[in-house]
């Protein structure tokens, strides 16, 4: 892979393979696999040389981001509802949105997926803005499978909304939520808080949008992507008036009949709050929970309330967006012919995550605890240390702070997951000042505890983040809208908690009690943040081990039987993302480097390094191991939401692998506190 900059300055970031440039690099096969303890301490060898050479001068790691074209497609819509498309931008997100395309016309959510209408509806608009014609073979084909899936009309609710604002579609037409949903009390149904926090930044702008109904001049017209050019946009059935979905049908109906009655005063009271809101919530960088999507639409809202683009907070955003941009010199299309250079907007960028998990990895694979390059990575992430409440605090009034966000800025929204993996970090250490981390893991320690959920376990933002409502909005047809308690988040906790002497503390047990209820009937565990149930059960065995669960536990022996029964014939493992969908993909999939390091995680946590799977496995990652030390691997294996948002972590294909190597070489990691 070649690099460039990250948009944040300091080292390069992990370049995006684009679709005509991924390819499968692996290493020959060790020549001597009986000695595999040699061969791990040198793949590991080779990993830690490369990583070491790609942190930044402040501390921090950071690889790409990659999700899926909808990003690249809505930055350019935003520019031109804003007035401030160019065309060099253009050009460069173009180019790569055209890298994506699969050769049935179509783009997919995830490397080796399906067509996606949404996702094809809005690269198709991004590209007929670059200057791309209808006739054009690429565009063609991607037009006659947007009319043989419903056109339009059978696209999600979101892509409908960056229609409706050039007037590719009607506002009358599309799901309606009132900008007074502001003044709810949290305790009401469908409040604010009863969204998960990335909803409810995207929420509370799109309600002033909904009420606005903006109509910019459309540059061209989208006949070809509509099944009833006469009646591009033709009703849908109700559901039965007895079920759920009819009752928040009819429930949409009524908010249209509102919009067209409400009080003026008292709606543009409420437009104000919700202004109030959004930029109390703008982090010092300019962005908006450190995520692509509540930025554009907090900006599209904050504009049509009057803020022009000159307002410092205006300014910020559209700064604070170049900065998720990830350019590439040149790049080359189909035959080779050279394009021009590209553009790939990350739809959020993760260093904290990032920094935490190459901090364990190195310390794994035997570096040295008061290393220079731990020390400057410990001191960053003291500093990223979030000690002012945020939305949380709404459910959690009484509790003090004390997490860790995921990106550079997010002081509003820390995630359990970031504060345990940098406490695991932070412990594998030997800083120069202990008391500062011993305060800083007190807090966050503290808070981790406190943000449990009534049920015994941890969802990622917010605490009994449950509620089965907002998901049945018309409104909200893509993606989880709610943050339930999940088995991974979990996981990470208890194991830190063990690892900090309270393995045998009230909230630990719930926490183990929980987990062991959760199991699936195979034995695996479901993954929400990871693909999936590799991603689940790699980490909950290693929890449960740490929590002082033995091996030989039934659920263990379950664990092992199942990760067993799907490792593939390489010696790898790999589950492709439409296991999220259906059974006959679960612990399925061409192997890669992370997940194969997860597996490895899982076994070496149960006790058997010296089996065959695991030998295997470990024979499997020096395969692929590069000349320089890295793993590719195209793949997506992260999850935004389940299915419908999918990411390719390029960190992932680094540490996990090396974690597992490291553990294979020198044995699984203490437990208690490291590097005092």
């Amino acid at each position: 892979m070649t690099a460039t900059t990250d948009g944040s300055g300091g080292a390069p970031a992990f370049r995006a393979p684009s679709a005509s440039d991924r390819t499968t690099d692996h290493r020959p096969a060790p020549e001597d696999p009986g000695n595999l303890g040699t061969t791990a301490l040198l793949a590991a060898q080779r990993s830690v040389e490369h990583l070491l050479g790609r942190q930044d001068t402040q501390g921090w790691w950071k690889a790409d981001l990659e999700t899926n074209v909808t990003m690249d497609a809505e930055d350019l819509l935003l520019r031109q509802f804003l007035g401030i498309r160019d065309e060099k931008t253009t050009a460069a997100a173009a180019v790569f949105i055209r890298g994506e395309q699969r050769a049935d016309g179509t783009w997919a959510t995830f490397y080796g997926g399906p067509g996606e209408l949404s996702t094809t509806v809005e690269a198709y608009v991004a590209l007929r803005l670059a200057g791309d014609g209808p006739d054009d073979p690429h565009m063609e084909r991607a037009a006659a499978w947007v009319r043989a899936q419903g056109g339009i009309a059978a696209s999600r609710v979101f892509t409908r909304i960056w229609l409706a604002l050039f007037g590719w579609w009607k506002w009358e037409d599309l799901p309606q939520l009132p900008p007074e949903l502001i003044y709810l009390p949290s305790w009401f149904p469908l409040n604010i808080y009863d969204f998960g926090c990335w909803a409810r930044q995207t929420i509370v702008p799109l309600t002033v949008v909904s009420a606005k109904r903006p109509v910019r001049p459309a540059p061209f017209a989208l006949d070809e992507l509509h099944t009833d050019r006469h009646d591009p946009s033709p009703p849908r059935p109700p559901a039965p008036a007895a079920s759920w979905d009819g009752v928040f049908q009819r429930l949409d109906r009524l908010l249209h009949r509102y919009h067209r009655v409400a009080l003026r005063p008292l709606r543009r009271a409420a437009m104000n709050s919700a202004a109030r809101w959004i930029i109390e919530r703008q982090e010092n960088d300019g962005c908006w929970g450190g995520i692509q999507p509540p930025a554009v639409y907090s900006m599209i809202a904050l504009h049509l309330l009057g803020y022009d683009l000159d307002h410092p907070v205006m300014r910020a955003g559209l700064e604070s967006l170049d900065r998720f941009a990830v350019w590439r010199d040149e790049t080359t299309g189909p035959g080779g012919r050279p394009e021009g250079p590209a553009r790939m907007v990350e739809a959020c960028q993760s260093p904290v995550w990032d920094t935490c998990l190459t901090v364990v990895a190195l310390s794994d694979a035997g570096v040295p605890a008061d290393h220079p390059a731990l020390v400057r990575a410990a001191d960053w992430m003291l500093g990223e240390q979030i000690t002012r409440p945020g939305d949380w605090a709404v459910r959690r009034p009484r509790l003090a702070p004390g997490g860790w966000a995921f990106e550079f800025h997010n002081d509003n929204y820390p995630d359990v997951d970031d504060t345990v993996e940098v406490v695991l970090a932070l412990r594998r250490v030997k800083h120069p000042d202990p008391l500062r981390v011993d305060e800083a893991v007190a807090r966050a320690g503290n808070w981790t505890l406190g943000m449990q959920s009534r049920n015994g376990a941890w969802g990622a933002f917010d605490a009994d983040n449950t509620g089965t409502f907002p998901n049945r909005l018309p409104f909200c047809d893509f993606g989880e809208v709610v943050d339930p308690p999940s088995a991974d988040v979990t996981a990470h906790v208890v194991e830190m908690l063990a690892h900090e002497g309270r393995a045998h503390h009230p909230r630990t047990r719930r926490g183990v009690e929980w987990l062991l209820r959760e199991q699936e009937p195979n034995g695996a565990w479901f993954g929400r943040w990871g693909v999936n149930h590799l991603y689940g059960t790699g980490a909950v065995v290693p929890a449960l081990t740490a929590a002082g669960v033995p091996g030989s536990h039934p659920a263990i022996r379950r664990a092992v039987g199942w990760l067993e029964s799907v490792q593939n014939d390489d010696g790898g493992w790999g589950e492709d993302l439409r296991s999220y969908r259906e059974e006959s993909w679960i612990g399925r999939g061409v192997s890669t480097p992370s997940q194969t390091g997860w597996a490895l995680l899982a076994l070496l946590a149960a006790g058997e390094r010296d089996g065959k799977a695991v030998g295997r496995g470990i024979a499997f990652l020096a395969a692929a191991q590069r000349e320089d030390g890295s793993w590719d691997e195209p793949y997506f294996t992260g999850t935004g939401f389940p299915w419908d948002f999918s990411i390719n972590y390029h960190i992932y294909r680094q540490v996990f692998p090396l974690m597992a190597l490291g553990r294979y070489a020198h044995g699984e990691p203490p437990t208690g506190r490291n590097g005092g």
